[in-house]
């Protein structure tokens, strides 16, 4: 740590990800905390637990087989079987200390266990035992019998390298088990950042992002969106269990090493049913390459996932954002903080697309983006709000003919802005043939089919949005556009239930409990009606009904007035 902190912690971090956290998925184990360079996990069995420990140990010492000796990370491993004291997440006593004193006697990637672990496993695994003896051990006030463990390297190499990816755990949810697709479904996972530096995460997650998005565009797969996939960052998730909660076949993870000029990509795809490993590689390259970098790791994935796709000529002309990498992560932190669009965030956007737009004018992204913060934002950027909106994704629309983003977000600027319908149409049609499976890219069109006066025609790409993203935190703004749609084609009841919905997943936003009102209103529950708007105006007291959003929102007079009429007679004040 002395010689080289960033490099010794990027590689210990890896050597987590790559070595330990797939055995504790597969073993279903509970990594309780981490300690420094430490780790305590607690196990269902105790041969588990000594399993993980040989697997864990040989894959470390295949790892340093080629590594100088003054880099190599070597660790220790104690094994007890004994009671515990559990508060909250943690686990506190006697067999905690126990195990932990056994990893200090440890020889450098060895393993010590205790006499009962030695009495549980005994002729259980492919291992032999040294006697110890019994310990003298600190802080423990009674001998300890203690055994090293013994195995033969290939007895275990195969095992330790068929875990070496690595998964992500976290406690099941209780969403149903969704059939899969009728033709081959992927989720791209969150990538490990293994730069060493908490600020390049934004870095690892555009790549993810960018991954998805070239998925996307193959019409043959089911890609699941990145937002509802990113909900297991972080977390240690069994791999069946998360192919199960999106509906996937298929699982890709991987890791971003950035450093000076250039860049790692680790990538490998999984199939979620089995548990098996059935592809990685890893991509090197410059920064200033990273776009083709992007499309080379995303065709690997696809031609993994049904080799005969290999032979097809498939689309990969995705062009470049930009050739400012200063401007491109501009753009990321721009679009990780209005995936957040509380009043700070988006005031952060704002300023983060002002400064890229300085350094590449012509950014399809950053234009769009810069168009949908003003969308949210309007009442406080003044008067200008709407021309210089329309404005800018007028702009986007120009210089963003293959990148399905920008294009959909400045269908979706252009719509609720009152700007010209057919426009709006047109380019969110685009953005759908250059991504059909885009959770964003669905949720703005239904949104401007409700705009030009077609709930019938928003119903679908909101449901579907729903489908490829279960999970998404943005998942309340399909829900709302379902509960509008519903209630203008004369469903109230329909248009009431997704309204619920939204308001228990975008409790800070007014749509929720406004269409909520107005579905009562229809249903003659007058009285219920009240008291949403009273619920309302608790959590957003300048709420108003708002002639003027509505008649931007909405091309259709009637539709217009139907919202007032109803939000009037539920309360909401003008």
């Amino acid at each position: 740590m002395g010689r080289d902190e960033n490099g010794t912690l990027a590689r210990l971090k890896a050597h987590r990800a790559e070595h330990l956290e797939p055995v504790l998925a597969r073993l279903g184990c509970r990594l309780v905390k981490l300690t420094g360079d430490g780790i305590l996990a607690e196990f269902p069995s105790a041969v588990d637990a000594v399993g993980a420990a040989i697997e864990f140990q040989q894959a470390m010492s295949d790892a340093n087989r080629d590594q100088p000796a003054d880099t190599a990370i070597v660790f220790r491993v104690g094994v007890h079987l004994g009671d515990l004291i559990v508060e909250g997440d943690d686990l506190y006593g006697d067999g905690v200390n126990v195990a932990a004193r056994l990893e200090a006697e440890a020889l450098p990637g060895g393993i010590v266990i205790s006499g009962n672990v030695h009495d549980a496993v005994a002729g259980r695994l492919e291992a032999s035992f040294d006697d110890l003896g019994r310990l003298t051990l600190k802080n423990i006030d009674r001998p300890v019998q203690a055994f090293a463990m013994k195995w033969e390297p290939e007895d275990w190499r195969s095992r330790a390298s068929s875990a070496t990816v690595r998964s992500s755990m976290l406690a099941p949810a209780a969403d149903a088990v969704l059939a899969l697709p009728d033709k081959p479904s992927i989720a791209v996972l969150p990538f490990q950042n293994m730069s060493g530096d908490p600020e390049q995460e934004y870095f690892a997650d555009g790549m993810v992002e960018e991954i998805t998005t070239v998925l996307g565009r193959q019409h043959w797969l089911f890609v699941i969106a990145r937002t509802s996939a990113f909900t297991y960052k972080g977390k240690l998730v069994d791999l069946r269990q998360v192919g199960r909660e999106l509906g996937v076949r298929y699982l890709v993870e991987g890791s971003v090493r950035k450093a000076g000029g250039r860049v790692r990509v680790t990538a490998q795809l999984l199939d979620a049913l089995s548990g098996a490993h059935l592809w990685a590689d890893n991509f090197d390259g410059r920064l200033e390459d990273i776009f083709e970098l992007h499309d080379r790791v995303a065709m690997e994935v696809a031609g993994a996932v049904e080799p005969s796709v290999r032979t097809a000529e498939v689309d990969r002309s995705l062009r470049k954002p930009t050739t400012s990498l200063d401007a491109y992560d501009l753009y990321m932190r721009a679009s990780a903080a209005f995936r957040d669009p509380t009043a700070d965030n988006i005031r952060a956007a704002l300023d983060l697309t002002r400064q890229a737009l300085e350094r590449d004018a012509k950014f399809a992204r950053v234009l769009a983006l810069r168009a949908a913060c003003i969308l949210h934002s309007a009442d406080a950027f003044g008067p200008d709000a709407v021309p210089e909106a329309l404005r800018l994704a007028h702009a986007a629309l120009t210089v963003s003919s293959d990148d399905s983003e920008a294009t959909s977000f400045a269908a979706m600027t252009i719509a609720l802005m009152g700007g010209n319908i057919e426009t709006a149409l047109w380019a969110t049609q685009q953005a759908l043939q250059l991504n059909p499976n885009g959770f964003t890219t669905l949720v703005h069109n239904g949104w401007i089919h409700c705009a030009a006066g077609d709930p019938d025609a928003a119903v679908e790409p909101f449901v579907r949005a729903l489908r490829l993203s279960p999970r998404d935190p943005l998942r309340g703004y399909a829900e709302l556009g379902l509960a509008a749609a519903h209630r203008d084609r004369g469903q109230p009841a329909e248009a009431l239930g997704w309204a619920r919905r939204a308001i228990v997943s975008l409790p800070r936003l007014s749509g929720g409990y406004r269409s909520a009102a107005a579905a009562l209103v229809d249903l003659g529950r007058l009285a219920e009606a009240r008291g949403v708007i009273v619920q309302l105006l608790q959590v957003l007291p300048q709420s108003r009904n708002d002639p003027a959003f509505l008649r931007r929102q909405y091309r259709n007079a009637a539709t217009v007035e139907s919202w007032l009429a109803a939000l009037r007679l539920a309360g909401l004040p003008d």
